[in-house]
Order: structure tokens, then sequence, then C-alpha cells
């Protein structure tokens, strides 16, 4: 498959799409693509939507007033669901995960299975939050950290996610550097995710990443191995910030217009499972975050013998558009060069 960049025009030329906006389910029916699963290697585990913080973009409307959180009872079954499956990645996720009670147990029980833990983690919760002992716990089982830190700006940060979270985050970033994470030669991996402040699409993740290194490193002395763009989702909370802001259709628009086949076959629902803090399967945290089940129907992760077999279709939704956009994204940043 060509993995390149296409225009906009080069794309929709001559397409239905071009002349309005379609949905992303017509799109694929009018120019003959499809969206089915590969090989599921990860297994990625929504912990609840209790969060520290109430971030303007969160496609879930996370925050601290929320009481979905995972049960010890869920834990036990994704743990044995993952002896089962054979997965080479767990992907652990909220809300802020940080703040479950159970989530060391998860990660233990986890680390036999998988070769591969990764905590989603907003920075402040992970110093916060109740567990003190969780960045110790984290370099001893060597999970990777993959870390929100949205802008070099701390003005911006603090719009996006609340007053004093880019001040904190640096902390953070300085704890975890100093136990090894996000050191060159080191082998405990820090990843950074930025995701914009407005109603646009990120830059090149390439040009982003060697940016936020420079001043990462010239104006605080931190370091990280990695950078992701996002696109926001225009779901949940960004959504409404959206449609509030008058930028909601155009938003969709531009998303539509820069649609790039070229991001299918590296979406993330293709080679991911998502489960809920209930234990219901979903093809991704968006498709979560408006109750698109698996196959069309609620599975609990207790009925699943093994992941989904390759060739699965995958529920869609015009959402789909932003992880197509441009670049694309997946849950690893960027899709294509």
């Amino acid at each position: 498959m060509d993995h390149s960049i296409r225009q906009p025009e080069e794309i929709l030329a001559g397409s239905p799409v071009a002349a309005g906006i379609k949905s992303f389910g017509e799109l694929m029916t009018e120019t003959g693509l499809t969206l089915v699963r590969g090989d599921t290697t990860t297994l990625q585990i929504n912990m609840g939507l209790l969060c520290n913080q109430a971030c303007r973009h969160c496609h879930l409307e996370a925050g601290p007033q929320r009481r979905e959180i995972m049960s010890a009872g869920t834990v036990e079954e994704l743990i044995a669901y993952s002896r089962r499956g054979n997965f080479l990645t767990a992907d652990i996720t909220g809300g802020a995960p940080e703040l479950n009670p159970h989530l060391i147990r998860l990660i233990d029980g986890l680390a036999p299975q998988v070769k591969r833990i990764m905590v989603r983690s907003n920075l402040t919760a992970l110093t916060d939050g109740p567990q003190t002992s969780l960045l110790e716990f984290f370099k001893e089982r060597r999970v990777v950290v993959i870390a929100s830190f949205p802008s070099l700006q701390p003005a911006q940060t603090d719009s996006q996610r609340g007053s004093g979270v880019f001040q904190n985050s640096l902390d953070s970033l300085r704890r975890l550097n100093a136990l090894g994470y996000g050191r060159e030669g080191g082998d405990l991996e820090l990843n950074l995710v930025s995701n914009p402040g407005g109603a646009f699409l990120p830059p090149a993740q390439e040009e982003a990443e060697k940016r936020f290194r420079r001043e990462l490193k010239t104006r605080w002395g931190l370091s990280f191995n990695h950078l992701y763009v996002f696109a926001n989702v225009p779901l949940g909370r960004y959504r409404n910030w959206l449609d509030q802001s008058g930028n909601l259709e155009s938003y969709q628009q531009k998303l539509v217009s820069c649609f790039n086949p070229a991001a299918l076959g590296g979406v993330m629902c293709r080679y991911q499972i998502s489960v809920s803090w209930e234990g219901l399967l979903y093809d991704c945290d968006f498709n979560l975050a408006l109750d698109l089940p698996y196959g069309g129907r609620k599975v609990h992760v207790s009925a699943m013998d093994g992941p989904p077999p390759i060739g699965t279709p995958i529920q869609i939704g015009d959402h789909c558009y932003a992880c197509t956009a441009g670049r694309g994204f997946s849950c690893g940043g960027a899709i294509c060069a």
C-alpha cells in the first residue's frame, strides 16, 4: 500500500464527497473501500472515567465527578482474557487509570502475559494520585509511560487541561527523568502526546518532535523518547466546545476534505480491541464513547475465547474521519510519513 500523503484534491476529485459532506459509511461504499480487522495484537483497557482533570478536548468527558470505574472482578476477567488472547501489548487508559485502586493488580496480572505494558497518563495524576508509589512500581515493571503534554506554551496547556497543569506536568516529567525514563540509551520508555488546542489538525509529527525535544531540553533540561501527535475527535466535550464556539461544521468539513485512504491500513481499530470499565468490547475508545459495541452487540470479555478474528468488520461512524485525515493517527501517533 502507498503510504504517502495525498492532497485532498487528489483524493476527492470526481468523488461525491467533493460536492458536500458525506457520511464516512457512504464514502467507504462509494469508493469501494473497506475497514476490517487485521491481526489483533493490542488489548486496550479503559479503567474508567474518573479523572483529576476535565480537559476541553476529552472525547469521553472524563472528570473528577465521574463515577464509572473498573471493579476488581473485571480486572481479573481482563487478566484471564489476556492469557486467552496471547496479546503482545496491553494499553491501559482512562480517565486517569492512576486513580483506579486496582491498577497495580492489573499490571501485575498482565505482566506475565504480554511483552509490553503501556499506561496513558495525564502526568498530574501520576504523581498527585492516591497511589504514591506508582513511579517506582512502573520502573520495576518496565511500564511504558504515554504522557499527555499538548503544548510547549503554559497558557495553552492550562486553557485546555486546567489551571496549573503545565507546571505540574513539568514536575512529573522531572521525576520520570530522574528515575531513568526518557533517557537516551535507557530502557525506560517515556513518550509524549500532543494534540491541538483549537479547531485545526496537528502539525507534522516529525517536525513537532524535533521542536519539543529541543525546547524541553533547552528550557527545562527534560528528555523523552518519542512524540505522538493526535487529531482531536469531534466527540464528547470537544464536540460541545466546537459547537459552542461555532467551529463544528467547519472542523467536520476540514476532516472530510483531508481524508486520506492511505491511513486506513494503520488505524488503531485494525489491530487492537478496546475493553470498557464494565468489561464490554469495542473496536476503539472512540466507539466506546459513542457506545458502538464490537460486532454491533454487547459482548463481555468473559465471552471471548481469544482476539477478534481477522477480517471481522469494524463499526464505523463519521468520527472515523478524524483518524484518517491528513497523515492519520493511531494510538502510536501519525500513520503516514
